[in-house]
Protein backbone atom coordinates (compact mmCIF):
# COMPACT_ATOMS: atom_id res chain seq x y z
CA UNK A 1 0.00 0.00 0.00
CA UNK A 2 3.02 2.29 0.28
CA UNK A 3 4.30 1.98 -3.30
CA UNK A 4 2.90 5.28 -4.57
CA UNK A 5 4.03 7.19 -1.47
CA UNK A 6 7.57 5.86 -1.88
CA UNK A 7 7.48 6.88 -5.54
CA UNK A 8 6.45 10.43 -4.59
CA UNK A 9 9.24 10.64 -2.02
CA UNK A 10 11.75 9.52 -4.67
CA UNK A 11 10.65 12.32 -7.02
CA UNK A 12 11.99 14.91 -4.56
CA UNK A 13 14.57 13.19 -2.32
CA UNK A 14 16.70 10.06 -2.12
CA UNK A 15 15.95 7.71 0.77
CA UNK A 16 17.77 4.54 1.73
CA UNK A 17 15.76 1.32 1.96
CA UNK A 18 16.04 1.54 5.75
CA UNK A 19 14.64 5.09 5.72
CA UNK A 20 11.77 4.05 3.45
CA UNK A 21 10.90 1.19 5.76
CA UNK A 22 11.11 3.43 8.82
CA UNK A 23 8.92 6.14 7.26
CA UNK A 24 6.08 3.67 6.72
CA UNK A 25 5.77 3.07 10.45
CA UNK A 26 4.52 6.61 11.01
CA UNK A 27 1.52 6.33 8.67
CA UNK A 28 -1.85 4.80 9.53
CA UNK A 29 -3.61 3.04 6.61
CA UNK A 30 -7.31 3.80 6.29
CA UNK A 31 -10.03 2.85 3.83
CA UNK A 32 -13.08 4.97 3.07
CA UNK A 33 -16.28 3.99 1.33
CA UNK A 34 -17.83 6.30 -1.24
CA UNK A 35 -19.51 9.29 0.48
CA UNK A 36 -17.80 8.52 3.81
CA UNK A 37 -16.25 11.50 5.61
CA UNK A 38 -12.56 11.88 6.36
CA UNK A 39 -13.22 15.24 8.06
CA UNK A 40 -16.44 17.03 9.02
CA UNK A 41 -16.98 20.71 9.70
CA UNK A 42 -16.62 21.43 13.42
CA UNK A 43 -14.08 18.64 14.02
CA UNK A 44 -10.36 19.22 14.46
CA UNK A 45 -8.29 17.97 11.52
CA UNK A 46 -5.87 15.48 13.08
CA UNK A 47 -4.09 14.24 9.97
CA UNK A 48 -2.49 15.11 6.69
CA UNK A 49 -3.57 12.41 4.27
CA UNK A 50 -1.91 10.82 1.26
CA UNK A 51 -4.17 9.26 -1.37
CA UNK A 52 -2.91 5.87 -2.51
CA UNK A 53 -6.14 5.06 -4.34
CA UNK A 54 -9.40 6.87 -4.98
CA UNK A 55 -10.67 10.43 -5.06
CA UNK A 56 -11.69 12.91 -2.36
CA UNK A 57 -13.10 16.43 -2.31
CA UNK A 58 -12.49 19.33 0.09
CA UNK A 59 -15.41 21.72 0.49
CA UNK A 60 -17.44 24.04 2.68
CA UNK A 61 -21.21 24.55 2.89
CA UNK A 62 -22.69 28.06 3.11
CA UNK A 63 -25.75 29.18 5.09
CA UNK A 64 -28.01 28.36 2.12
CA UNK A 65 -26.75 24.78 2.06
CA UNK A 66 -24.76 25.31 -1.13
CA UNK A 67 -21.45 23.43 -1.44
CA UNK A 68 -18.27 25.23 -2.47
CA UNK A 69 -15.53 22.81 -3.52
CA UNK A 70 -11.97 24.10 -3.30
CA UNK A 71 -9.92 20.95 -3.94
CA UNK A 72 -10.02 17.45 -5.38
CA UNK A 73 -7.38 14.91 -4.37
CA UNK A 74 -6.48 12.03 -6.69
CA UNK A 75 -3.97 9.20 -6.39
CA UNK A 76 -0.58 10.59 -5.38
CA UNK A 77 -2.01 13.80 -3.91
CA UNK A 78 -2.13 15.03 -0.31
CA UNK A 79 -5.17 16.54 1.38
CA UNK A 80 -5.80 18.19 4.75
CA UNK A 81 -7.18 21.30 6.42
CA UNK A 82 -3.76 22.68 7.32
CA UNK A 83 -5.15 25.55 9.39
CA UNK A 84 -7.03 23.16 11.66
CA UNK A 85 -4.20 20.60 11.61
CA UNK A 86 -1.54 23.09 12.70
CA UNK A 87 -3.58 25.19 15.16
CA UNK A 88 -5.95 22.63 16.63
CA UNK A 89 -8.93 24.85 15.79
CA UNK A 90 -12.20 23.27 14.59
CA UNK A 91 -12.35 22.97 10.82
CA UNK A 92 -14.80 24.92 8.70
CA UNK A 93 -14.40 22.38 5.88
CA UNK A 94 -15.47 18.85 5.00
CA UNK A 95 -13.48 16.13 3.25
CA UNK A 96 -15.32 13.11 1.87
CA UNK A 97 -14.75 10.30 -0.59
CA UNK A 98 -16.13 10.37 -4.12
CA UNK A 99 -14.85 6.83 -4.67
CA UNK A 100 -13.63 3.92 -2.58
CA UNK A 101 -10.34 5.19 -1.14
CA UNK A 102 -7.16 3.74 0.29
CA UNK A 103 -5.39 6.39 2.35
CA UNK A 104 -2.29 6.90 4.49
CA UNK A 105 -2.83 9.15 7.50
CA UNK A 106 -0.06 11.09 9.24
CA UNK A 107 -0.76 12.72 12.62
CA UNK A 108 1.08 15.81 13.89
CA UNK A 109 2.95 13.82 16.54
CA UNK A 110 3.92 11.15 14.00
CA UNK A 111 5.05 13.79 11.51
CA UNK A 112 7.23 15.52 14.12
CA UNK A 113 8.89 12.25 15.13
CA UNK A 114 9.34 11.14 11.52
CA UNK A 115 11.05 14.39 10.55
CA UNK A 116 13.29 14.14 13.59
CA UNK A 117 14.35 10.59 12.74
CA UNK A 118 14.50 11.09 8.95
CA UNK A 119 15.68 14.70 8.44
CA UNK A 120 15.71 14.28 4.63
CA UNK A 121 11.93 14.32 4.66
CA UNK A 122 11.89 17.91 5.90
CA UNK A 123 12.93 18.95 2.38
CA UNK A 124 10.12 16.89 0.85
CA UNK A 125 7.44 18.46 3.04
CA UNK A 126 8.91 21.94 2.54
CA UNK A 127 8.62 21.49 -1.23
CA UNK A 128 5.09 20.15 -0.75
CA UNK A 129 4.08 23.23 1.24
CA UNK A 130 5.68 25.56 -1.30
CA UNK A 131 3.82 23.86 -4.15
CA UNK A 132 0.58 24.14 -2.19
CA UNK A 133 1.07 27.88 -1.70
CA UNK A 134 1.89 28.35 -5.39
CA UNK A 135 -1.20 26.39 -6.43
CA UNK A 136 -3.38 28.47 -4.09
CA UNK A 137 -2.05 31.74 -5.51
CA UNK A 138 -2.49 30.52 -9.09
CA UNK A 139 -6.08 29.49 -8.39
CA UNK A 140 -6.84 32.90 -6.87
CA UNK A 141 -5.28 34.64 -9.87
CA UNK A 142 -7.17 32.45 -12.34
CA UNK A 143 -10.49 33.18 -10.61
CA UNK A 144 -9.82 36.90 -11.06
CA UNK A 145 -8.20 36.98 -14.50
CA UNK A 146 -9.32 33.95 -16.50
CA UNK A 147 -12.58 33.11 -18.20
CA UNK A 148 -14.55 30.06 -17.10
CA UNK A 149 -13.47 28.28 -20.29
CA UNK A 150 -9.80 28.99 -19.56
CA UNK A 151 -10.16 27.74 -15.98
CA UNK A 152 -11.82 24.53 -17.17
CA UNK A 153 -9.15 23.91 -19.82
CA UNK A 154 -6.40 24.45 -17.25
CA UNK A 155 -8.07 22.04 -14.83
CA UNK A 156 -8.33 19.33 -17.47
CA UNK A 157 -4.65 19.74 -18.37
CA UNK A 158 -3.43 19.58 -14.76
CA UNK A 159 -5.50 16.58 -13.63
CA UNK A 160 -5.79 12.94 -14.73
CA UNK A 161 -7.39 12.30 -18.13
CA UNK A 162 -10.20 10.42 -16.39
CA UNK A 163 -11.31 13.53 -14.44
CA UNK A 164 -14.52 14.22 -16.42
CA UNK A 165 -15.65 10.62 -15.91
CA UNK A 166 -14.77 10.50 -12.20
CA UNK A 167 -16.27 13.79 -11.01
CA UNK A 168 -19.97 14.68 -11.44
CA UNK A 169 -20.58 17.76 -13.55
CA UNK A 170 -22.22 19.76 -10.75
CA UNK A 171 -19.11 19.24 -8.57
CA UNK A 172 -16.77 20.36 -11.34
CA UNK A 173 -18.97 23.43 -11.77
CA UNK A 174 -18.79 24.15 -8.03
CA UNK A 175 -15.00 23.93 -8.10
CA UNK A 176 -14.84 26.32 -11.07
CA UNK A 177 -17.33 28.74 -9.51
CA UNK A 178 -19.87 28.43 -12.33
CA UNK A 179 -23.26 26.81 -12.86
CA UNK A 180 -23.63 23.29 -14.32
CA UNK A 181 -25.38 24.87 -17.32
CA UNK A 182 -22.37 27.10 -18.01
CA UNK A 183 -20.05 24.10 -17.76
CA UNK A 184 -22.20 22.18 -20.27
CA UNK A 185 -21.96 25.10 -22.69
CA UNK A 186 -18.17 25.28 -22.26
CA UNK A 187 -17.81 21.57 -22.94
CA UNK A 188 -19.90 21.84 -26.10
CA UNK A 189 -17.82 24.77 -27.32
CA UNK A 190 -14.54 22.95 -26.69
CA UNK A 191 -15.85 19.84 -28.45
CA UNK A 192 -16.83 21.93 -31.48
CA UNK A 193 -13.41 23.63 -31.50
CA UNK A 194 -11.65 20.27 -31.34
CA UNK A 195 -13.81 18.94 -34.17
CA UNK A 196 -13.07 22.01 -36.27
CA UNK A 197 -9.33 21.57 -35.71
CA UNK A 198 -9.50 17.91 -36.78
CA UNK A 199 -11.47 18.83 -39.90
CA UNK A 200 -8.84 21.41 -40.91
CA UNK A 201 -6.04 18.89 -40.44
CA UNK A 202 -7.84 16.40 -42.67
CA UNK A 203 -8.38 18.92 -45.49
Amino acid sequence: MFELLSQKFEEKIQLTEEEKELSRKFFTPKKLRRRQYLLQEGDVCKYVTFVEKGLLRYYTVDERGQEHITQFAFEGWWISDLLSFLTGEPSTYNIDALEHCELLLLSKAAEDEMLERIPKLERYFRILLQNNLIATQKRLASSLNQTAEERYSELIQSCPETLPQRIPQHMLASFLGITPETLSRIRRQLTLKAQGTRDKVQE
